[in-house]
């Protein structure tokens, strides 16, 4: 095989597999999501048969506990103990564990100060990272429903309530909540457009049954589908729901159980984000091997999770091939839209202080840095270059 023709083979399966990861997907998950709607609202038309998962009454209610876990959190944490303060779940059918995971700034104060007879604190001598955090959590607590969030997320009053209802079913495992972002106009305009792409992605893909993840900062399982988290392990939101799979349970997502999270302050901060979850991603693909193989399940964790991880390969394959075809004029002209966009990325970055006002200005740099983040950590997972400690972002 020529040179040339080896070029024309990667251009096109790097443009087919990207195509595929931003369009094609997200049109074909559209277009079955609908169909299946369609059916469900028909059957109801006709049957009455009510889909909505119903409340319980109070006396119904299992114990809950409400895991937290804490790293250097003075910033966030007096509004998120008002936050918990004011949840509308039974106070003597929930406990609030905070495990203080070697804070060293007035975290430690402020939860020594707190007194409630439903809360209790597990404090850490040293810093092991959330994994662990949450192993001693878990392992403080005598409820049979465990609920998770972090120390940066709200609550509305009403999510744990939304969330335990759906374990009346026996066979539901783990139920997610669905998250809101708010933050800085930077990151309004970038990481706050995309997370409402993946939010539609994610909502469709839990009504096909699909679910594949939670978000770390509101979710609940049963106990019994818990196991504990391999100290290092970087995506406990991906692990937990996997492992409750495992034994048989469902994974389900309540969009009307709503947290409210701080996105990072900046691009910058978003790529040490990014990169760190490259490298829990990678390491916890080991994990999908236990998914059903013929499964639609299977079938969005590869377009969805695994395409997106290994995007960024492709992407670099990409420029590489087309820059050896530009000869042609069709090549030539994707290789120009392909600098451009790279061109859009850097003066992004270049200005981003005097154009951050501007609507999409930045979006190509947030774009390039999410995937170069990806890269990064690829790379950084295969030299073993982890840690399982925290990084703050915000």
């Amino acid at each position: 095989m020529s040179a040339t023709a080896l070029a024309r083979a990667i251009f096109w399966v790097c443009l087919t597999v990207a195509a595929y990861t931003y369009v094609l997907y997200p049109i074909l998950l559209f277009l079955v999501y609908s169909w299946v709607q369609m059916r469900r609202d028909l059957r109801y038309l006709i049957f009455r048969d009510n889909r909505r998962v119903g409340e319980a009454e109070d006396s119904a209610l299992p114990k809950v506990s409400l895991i937290i876990p804490a790293y250097n959190e003075e910033r966030y944490l007096v509004n998120k103990i008002d936050n918990v303060r004011a949840l509308d779940y039974p106070p003597e059918r929930l406990e609030v564990i905070f495990v203080s995971d070697g804070s060293v700034d007035r975290t430690n104060g402020i939860l020594e100060s707190v007194e409630s007879v439903n809360m209790k604190t597990v404090f850490l001598q040293s810093r092991a990272g959330k994994a662990n955090a949450l192993n001693h959590g878990v392992a403080a607590s005598d409820a049979d429903i465990l609920c998770f969030s972090d120390a940066s997320t709200l609550f509305a009053p009403d999510v744990i309530c939304r969330l335990v209802r759906h374990f009346v079913d026996p066979q539901i495992g783990v139920a997610c909540g669905s998250v809101r972002l708010v933050g800085t106009d930077e990151s309004r305009l970038t990481e706050g457009f995309y997370w409402r792409f993946e939010s539609v992605l994610r909502l469709m893909e839990a009504r096909l049954g699909a679910t594949l993840n939670a978000s770390g900062c509101v979710y609940a399982m049963r106990r019994e589908c818990y196991r504990p988290l391999r100290i290092g392990e970087l995506i406990d939101d991906f692990t937990a729901p996997m492992n409750a799979r495992k034994l048989g349970y469902r994974v389900i997502e309540d969009p009307e159980a709503i947290a409210t999270e701080v996105s990072a302050d900046s691009i910058g901060a978003e790529f040490v984000r990014r990169k760190r979850l490259a490298i829990g991603s990678f390491g916890a693909l080991k994990h999908a091997f236990g998914l059903p193989p013929l499964s639609f399940t299977s079938f969005a964790f590869f377009s969805h999770k695994f395409l997106r991880w290994i995007l960024p390969l492709l992407l670099v394959g990409l420029l590489a091939s087309n820059a050896v075809l530009t000869t042609s004029l069709p090549y030539r002209l994707v290789f120009v839209a392909q600098i451009m966009f790279y061109l859009w990325a850097a003066l992004g970055f270049a200005f981003r202080n005097s154009i951050r006002s501007f609507r999409f200005a930045l979006f190509g740099y947030f774009l390039v840095t999410v995937h170069l983040a990806f890269l990064i950590g690829f790379w950084q997972y295969l030299l073993g270059r982890t840690s399982s400690a925290w990084q703050k972002i915000g």
